[in-house]
């Protein structure tokens, strides 16, 4: 901060210095006001370009002549060589990239996959990376490290897998992702899939899995309720023997002459027999 100031201090100075000098050449010594604005506007114009703020969340890239220099500068404000120098501002806050591959799976099925990446770029990899790839980090190596990322990772898992075991999915293509962008100096902070996309003849075979599925869980549940009442129908059947069996051993003899003494009108029977003959008895009345 003290050399800017410096840096400052001095550039104003020679501002001065030489609108003095322009003014003391103009005719007869005199001040010529005219050649005094002049200058003074040509030095304040290549005073504009004397320094550059670097925004927060960012890094500046100074470059002398073409060169990139590995020294990077933080956010604030800093001196630059005009004309021969520019500061470029290298964005390290987190970003979005979005990404739709296409690749095939562990069984060969094909499928598509629009997966989300948020990533930021580390201070001290800016000059690197603005020197190699300018300022297409996305394009240039993220979004092919994603694409690499999620075939490398959807060849492990058959079709059915990716739908059953999505998130241990998405943890490999992210550990994947991670491991071919460290060394960029790029951190990747979270990778979502956002959705995934089968082909039509895949989309009909679940369909129709599914459908035999039901129909396999629907007979199941139509023969447990078979078999549920054909058991409710035998133990009924069996209680009703059992309420018979325990009438029937409890209609003793003594209940008989009891129940033939209560229907019994007190007549005693006219014909009696011997067993080889029948004779008649008088009975009064008759």
């Amino acid at each position: 901060m003290l050399k800017l100031i410096i840096s400052i201090a001095l550039f104003a100075a020679a501002i001065v210095l030489t609108v003095v000098s322009v003014a003391r050449k103009s005719i007869g010594g005199r001040i010529h006001a005219t050649a005094a604005g002049a200058a003074m506007c040509l030095i304040a114009a290549i005073g504009l370009h004397a320094f550059a703020i670097v925004p927060a969340g960012h890094t500046g890239v100074r470059v002398h002549l073409g060169n990139v220099s590995e020294t990077v500068l933080a956010s604030g404000l800093h001196w630059k060589t005009p004309v021969l120098d520019k500061i470029v501002n290298v964005n390290n806050k987190i970003q979005r990239a979005d990404v739709q591959g296409e690749t095939s799976t562990k069984d060969l099925q094909a499928i598509g996959a629009n997966v989300s990446v948020n990533y930021n770029v580390s201070p001290g990899a800016a000059a690197t990376l603005y020197r190699d790839v300018g300022g297409k980090v996305a394009d240039t190596i993220i979004k092919p490290a994603i694409q690499e990322a999620i075939k490398s990772t959807f060849a492990m898992f058959t079709a059915e897998e990716l739908i059953t075991r999505r998130s241990e999915v998405s943890q490999l293509i992210q550990e994947s992702l991670s491991d071919k962008l460290d060394h960029y100096g790029i951190k990747v902070h979270e990778m979502n899939i956002l959705d995934m996309t089968f082909s039509e003849e895949y989309n009909a075979a679940i369909e129709a899995k599914q459908t035999a599925q039901q129909n396999a869980l629907k007979a199941e549940q139509d023969l447990a309720r078979i078999e549920v009442e054909a058991k409710q129908k035998v133990v009924e059947a069996q209680a009703e023997a059992d309420a018979n069996r325990i009438r029937s051993e409890s209609i003793t003899a003594n209940i008989l002459t009891s129940e033939f003494l209560n229907k019994w009108d007190g007549k005693l029977p006219s014909v009696v027999s011997d067993g080889s003959q029948l004779f008649q008895i008088p009975i009064a009345g008759n």
